[in-house]
């Protein structure tokens, strides 16, 4: 999984540029390849790039699961394709770069949307029998965004990337109470891109109708992909704030997406931090980080409490409560702490007295 984009192009008109870009011999030489595309402005993208390339087939992606990845994955391993592109939102790329990592031939991100850091990361993040899992992949070998789709792309996938970018604060927080607490061993330098594309975003002027705050925010999604693949998996970007998305993805599907629950998640376990780590000067500075995200997630009308997206807090807090058996072996601030059924209750009820208004 240690491989880093050859080429990220994000701008308006980007697209335009595709047929250059698969003409890359590092990519393909002979112009074999395969799109694959989901529902939505997938297809029109596909039409568009069609006349520019010589010798390509499109697939349609059924959805985000790992039947649909493995059903692509047959096709292109039936024929001779030497890339498939990927194009759409998080789910029709993740299963793209699981068919592609399936069949050995390298995979072009076309993003449609800034939704989560999926679009460019070695995590793909798909649905199976028993819920959704997360699967190590090869990084797409290249990354195309183009502001026109993104901008065309529902205002509520789009802002659902800054959540996910943010929660990297609570995720490196993890990691390195982990390295203190367990020994882990930390990657710096992917620490450090993952907290450097957290902290671009997090005071970053304007909103999702920028190209300006558009670019940070692909910038930073982009950055956060690069971070796991460095560290060899997804730590860096994944911390007790996602153990508790994919709790409530288990518990309660449908309640939100992705960057939505990334960013509720975050801001609690910095609450959790706030008032449950010893130290005064540890809960200060996770008092002020709280108070950052907070403020970055009403900002851009992102949802910062259980009630925002629909759960109660007994449900919130349930998903706490199961959030480490999400992700078994990793320790985070909910193993550290370590609060039974009616201290997480607590807990939640004190975050939404303290912080909901």
């Amino acid at each position: 999984m240690l491989n880093a984009p050859l080429s990220i192009d994000v701008r308006r008109g980007a697209v335009a540029a595709l047929g250059e870009l698969l003409a890359d011999k590092r990519i393909a030489t002979e112009g074999r390849v395969a799109i694959a595309v989901g529902q939505g402005q997938g297809d029109h993208i596909a039409e568009h790039v069609r006349p520019s390339l010589s010798a390509c087939e499109v697939f349609r992606v059924e959805g985000g699961t790992v039947d649909a990845a493995v059903g692509l994955a047959g096709k292109l391993r039936g024929g001779t394709f030497e890339a498939v592109v990927g194009i759409g939102g998080g789910r029709t790329i993740d299963a793209t770069k699981y068919a592609a990592t399936l069949s050995g031939i390298p995979m072009v991100s076309v993003a449609t949307n800034l939704s989560h850091d999926g679009i460019c990361s070695p995590v793909a993040s798909l649905e199976h029998d028993k819920g959704k899992g997360s699967f190590g992949v090869v990084m797409p070998l290249a990354m195309v965004v183009d502001l026109d789709y993104v901008h065309a792309a529902p205002d509520r996938l789009v802002r659902a990337g800054i959540g996910d970018v943010v929660s990297n604060f609570s995720a490196v927080d993890d990691w390195l109470l982990a390295a203190d607490q367990c020994g882990e061993r930390v990657d710096r330098m992917a620490l450090t891109v993952a907290r450097t594309a957290a902290e671009a975003l997090l005071h970053q002027p304007g909103s999702i109708e920028s190209d300006r705050f558009l670019t940070v925010l692909a910038e930073g999604l982009v950055l956060s992909g690069m971070a796991m693949s460095f560290a060899g998996d997804s730590r860096p970007a994944s911390g007790g704030d996602h153990e508790i998305l994919h709790a409530i993805d288990q518990l309660y599907p449908g309640t939100a997406n992705h960057g939505e629950l990334a960013g509720i998640g975050a801001a609690f376990c910095y609450h959790l931090r706030a008032t449950r780590l010893g130290g005064a000067d540890a809960g200060d500075s996770a008092g002020e980080r709280l108070a950052e995200i907070l403020t970055c997630l009403g900002r851009h009308g992102l949802p910062r409490f259980p009630a925002d997206v629909g759960l109660t807090e007994e449900q919130f807090a349930e998903a706490v409560l199961y959030a480490p058996r999400t992700r078994p072996g990793r320790y985070t601030i909910l193993e550290h702490l370590g609060l039974d059924k009616g201290e997480t209750l607590k807990a939640v009820e004190e975050y939404v007295q303290a912080h909901g208004g």
